[in-house]
């Protein structure tokens, strides 16, 4: 495990307590950056896991100074500064009124040399990344940080920013965001937080799906229910031979498939074979935390409509359709490493993977008539 951090006790005890209201009185952005005299300064707004938003422009002298006035205050949040080819970040909990700004271009990202005053939460920031150069932090430090600072937007920024996209670190990385979701239920930030650690999630279970899903290797359970709520299992379908296709109503691929899977259905079903159909409808949870409760239930069963449309439209006539209509967070998506639909595998009467991935009438029928 690579060296994260460094003792972060001193910077905790600096941290001041935060509110979530912006400053009604405004807030200035002021700084004095060696070497960038005569450029332009950028000010972005950073979501994590998203491409950030630029806010403000300013023109910086031939001393390098710069200036941003938001009359309005800046909110709580994760902002960016760039000048050319260099950025660095600030936090902010709402309350600043004026951050200030001195360091040099050529060293701006490895923090040597910056200093920031006005922001408590972003001088415990630059003291972290600039312990984190000299290696001096262990992954125990990061997760005091975040259990401890009353910012939850730092603790959830250094674990983005430090925590390697791992399995080592998911647990620590779903604390920050789980701390971050209670301060703001409702925000972009959380939301775009935890749809980066589902990503995340969704490629570290991929990966070991890998391993895992080989032809002759059992295939793994899936029990979900059906459109009207009754509980379907795949191992309960041993003993016959079974097309596990994954698929959603708004894929038009998928769609296209459809005849492929319903011709070999009719023309084997009564000789042992049928198909378990996963859906990947739905909606994924940074959608739903995007909207009013009503609004995401509305837009959930909207999705769940189309997919029991689809199932009628499309004459997929077999018995066994399930999901957990989280769209692309299906938990079945992830045990079987699918990023990507239409997506088979054949499994054989003794529940063994005999295909990771067949597609087209002709091939469905060749691996069935492998099995009779």
């Amino acid at each position: 495990m690579r060296k994260i951090l460094f003792v972060i006790a001193p910077f905790v005890a600096a941290l001041t307590l935060w509110q979530c209201n912006s400053n009604s009185s405004g807030a200035t952005v002021e700084g004095s950056i060696e070497n960038a005299g005569n450029l332009q300064a950028f000010l972005d707004k950073v979501v994590i896991g998203q491409a950030n938003a630029v806010l403000a422009k300013a023109d910086i002298n031939a001393s390098g100074k710069f200036e941003f006035s938001f009359p309005e205050g800046l909110d709580a949040g994760i902002y960016n500064l760039r000048i050319g080819a260099r950025r660095m970040n600030f936090i902010t909990n709402g309350e600043e009124k004026k951050i200030s700004i001195q360091g040099d271009l050529n060293t701006l990202e490895t923090f040597n040399g910056l200093t920031v005053q006005g922001s408590p939460d972003t001088e415990s920031y630059i003291a972290i990344m600039q312990g984190l150069m000299m290696q001096r932090v262990t992954a125990q430090d990061i997760e005091r940080l975040i259990d401890t600072c009353s910012n939850p937007m730092l603790g959830a920024f250094v674990a983005f920013r430090t925590l390697s996209s791992s399995a080592d670190f998911l647990g620590m990385q779903k604390k920050a965001q789980e701390k971050l979701q209670a301060a703001y239920p409702n925000s972009e930030m959380a939301a775009g937080y935890a749809q980066f650690l589902s990503t995340m999630e969704t490629q570290i279970m991929a990966q070991r799906s890998k391993e895992l899903i080989q032809v002759g290797q059992p295939a793994p359970d899936i029990k979900l229910p059906n459109p009207k709520g009754k509980m379907y299992s795949l191992s309960d379908l041993k003993g016959k031979i079974v097309l596990l296709d994954f698929w959603a109503s708004w894929c038009g691929p998928c769609r296209k498939e459809n005849p492929n899977v319903v011709a070999v259905y009719n023309k084997y079903k009564n000789k042992g074979f049928t198909v378990f159909s996963v859906s990947l409808d739905g909606m994924d949870s940074r959608s739903a935390t995007m909207m009013q409760p009503d609004q995401a239930k509305q837009m959930a069963d909207a999705s769940k409509q189309r997919w029991i449309d689809a199932i009628q439209q499309d004459g997929l006539s077999w018995e066994y359709h399930v999901s957990d209509l989280k769209k692309w967070e299906a938990a079945p998506a992830a045990v079987y490493g699918v990023t990507g639909i239409p997506r088979a595998f054949m499994i054989d009467r003794e529940g063994n993977i005999t295909s990771t991935n067949v597609r087209g009438a002709a091939a469905i029928e060749a691996e069935i008539l492998k099995l009779l």
